[in-house]
């Protein structure tokens, strides 16, 4: 049988290495960041990049308990207390698209307006400009940008910041930034928020369009254990009653 094959991690009956990286030295040198980073780009973080790592995962761990994670995560810990593996997992598979999900879509947005801009040798801000209009013709949302609850979502101003202070804030930043702006005068204002934010940041960290959800779950599972946890100590079995209203057809026979 052919062997699967594998560059991120080995081991033999006394050592584990990461990336080449012996796991005793990780375990006493490198922070969980670093690890996601090595793990995802095969090299250690630089400084400000680590600062950076350290600040999406903590950007994301959590935004309440009515978020569609969390839900998911408290209403199977309420109707089973046997696993809890089972709610973290379920708070996990309510990340996609529309919760969670759309720095990956944003990133790839961002990746084809960086592109545009370069190849046909206009502004960003044009090229944003144009993503735009593609988007009003279509009748599509524009990832990475409008927030149910925030005029303007705190985590962002921090992130981009920080790459600005750190000087790692490029294209992609300056890209989601103009497409915020392009929006507002065609359409209305819409904040970026921190699916927009994490996509531009982790662009300009040359991570790849798949890195926008995978990093999102990674910071995201950190909450979920915490509801889970409130939800089996603080709350019955069973406690979580969602209204539902009736609106088939009235009782009738089978005769």
């Amino acid at each position: 049988m052919e062997s699967w094959r594998t560059a991120i991690a080995n081991s033999d009956e006394t050592n584990i290495w990461i990336r080449g990286y012996d796991i005793a030295s990780l375990m006493r040198r490198a922070s969980f960041a670093d690890l996601f980073f090595l793990l995802h780009r095969s090299r250690l973080p630089r400084a400000p990049e680590r600062t950076l790592m350290e600040a999406m995962l903590i950007a994301v761990a959590d935004h309440g308990a009515g978020a569609p994670s969390c839900a998911a995560a408290r209403l199977v810990a309420s109707g089973n207390r046997q696993s809890l593996s089972a709610a973290v997992a379920a708070g996990v598979l309510a990340i996609g698209d529309e919760h969670g999900g759309a720095g990956e879509a944003c990133m790839e947005l961002i990746a084809a307006g960086v592109e545009r801009s370069r190849a046909q040798s206009m502004s960003i801000a044009d090229s944003a400009a144009q993503a735009v209009a593609a988007a009003v013709a279509a009748g599509r949302r524009l990832p990475g940008l409008g927030h149910r609850v925030h005029t303007e979502d705190p985590r962002v101003p921090v992130l981009f910041g920080l790459a600005g202070e750190a000087g790692l804030a490029g294209d992609g930043v300056a890209f989601l930034r103009a497409l915020e702006a392009a929006a507002r005068g065609r359409i209305k204002p819409l904040p970026i928020n921190i699916d927009g934010a994490l996509a531009a940041v982790l662009y300009d960290l040359g991570f790849p369009p798949e890195a926008g959800q995978f990093l999102f779950i990674v910071g995201r599972v950190a909450g979920l254990t915490a509801e889970v946890a409130e939800e089996c100590a603080r709350e019955k079995p069973m406690r979580i009653r969602i209204p539902v209203q009736y609106d088939g057809v009235p009782p009738r026979s089978m005769e």
